[in-house]
């Protein structure tokens, strides 16, 4: 159950609720946010929720109470009621526009990071990935610049007018890697790491959970619950595809979770095709397919050159291929009703 405060509401009326629920029989974590306070409540069966909604809609500072089945509260789309937009400093990620995110898989250098953000920026794109930590399978494998990496990334974002979106990979670094990223990324292997996201969401900073690559959605969907009871709502989520028994792509891209997920919750849904796919000639396909069912935004990896990338050059594209890629793109977008604005090179 959520019970939703006016604006305005003193203290002392959330505590008046709150005690009243804890009376009955709720857990309860109230949340206060800028413009309003909500209080989470969890417990109690169907038929003492009812009577429950009754009695809380007379308290004083109650403007709704509204009732969630499912096992996942704040990130259920009858919290909001409908879609609703994250705001990445200004940056809508959820609205009309379609958002490109693109960048190097790592962080390699200055040159390699420079030169592929004033490119991507010129061709449309609002934000820049790119790793400066990397979470690898073997221990002997390039793990990132670290500290460096986030410095030029914020760097090259400020540059070229890019808002800029790394991962964070162990508690201790959240609140490091906020200080340089516009939107912390939550990897697959992360994605049930409950420290990281209950620390992710005692931040403010927007955060994209990446789906794990055998999870199902609704496990996806309380691991972003997590975040959100955190106090953090600023969430994104991200299909990054999931391991099947076909080896012909790294990963089996599922496209039928953006309108499934669409249909579960408010929160604004991004597509991988990079590490969806593994192949750089499947890239540009299926973020076509993605942006046709309902996709709010792309992360794509680009790389001045990806046949000498140091991580994940088979599924990096060319920035000469994202360029042609974008007006393509702008073209599916109108068609569904959506904008995405690109800039045509000559």
């Amino acid at each position: 159950m959520i019970i939703v405060m006016k604006g305005g509401t003193t203290t002392a009326q959330v505590e008046e609720v709150s005690k009243r629920l804890e009376e009955i029989g709720y857990m309860v974590n109230p949340i206060f946010g800028v413009e309003r306070t909500v209080i989470g409540a969890v417990g109690c069966s169907e038929h003492e929720k009812i009577d429950a909604m009754e009695q809380l809609r007379g308290y004083e500072g109650v403007e709704d109470v509204i009732l969630i089945t499912k096992p996942y509260k704040f990130v259920a789309k009858e919290y909001k009621g409908g879609k609703a937009a994250v705001d990445v400093g200004g940056l809508l990620i959820g609205g009309d526009e379609i958002v490109m995110m693109a960048g190097p898989c790592t962080v390699e250098s200055e040159e390699q990071l420079f030169a592929t953000a004033e490119r991507v920026a010129k061709a449309g794109a609002k934000v820049l990935r790119g790793g400066a930590y990397k979470p690898c399978t073997s221990p002997y494998s390039f793990q990132g610049m670290g500290v460096e990496g986030l410095r030029l990334l914020k760097a090259a974002g400020k540059q070229f007018g890019l808002k800029v979106i790394t991962e964070v990979m162990h508690v201790r670094k959240v609140e490091e890697v906020a200080e340089y990223a516009d939107i912390l990324q939550i990897g697959t292997r992360n994605m049930q790491n409950y420290d990281l996201l209950r620390e992710v969401g005692q931040s403010r900073t927007p955060a994209m959970l990446k789906r794990g690559m055998t999870a199902k959605l609704e496990e996806w969907l309380l691991a972003a619950e997590y975040i959100a009871s955190g106090g953090n709502e600023k969430i994104i989520l991200c299909e990054r595809g999931i391991r099947t028994f076909e080896p012909y792509t790294r990963n089996t891209l599922d496209l039928s979770a953006v309108p499934a997920l669409n249909s579960l919750t408010h929160l604004p849904v991004v597509v991988d095709p990079s590490q969806g796919t593994g192949r750089r000639d499947l890239i540009a396909p299926m973020s076509k397919a993605s942006v046709a069912v309902g996709a709010d935004g792309l992360i794509i990896e680009v790389h001045p050159n990806p046949d000498h990338a140091i991580k994940d050059g088979a599924q990096s594209i060319t920035i000469e291929s994202f360029e042609t890629l974008m007006p393509e793109l702008e073209l599916i977008a109108n068609a569904v009703g959506r904008s995405l604005k690109s800039v045509v090179t000559a």
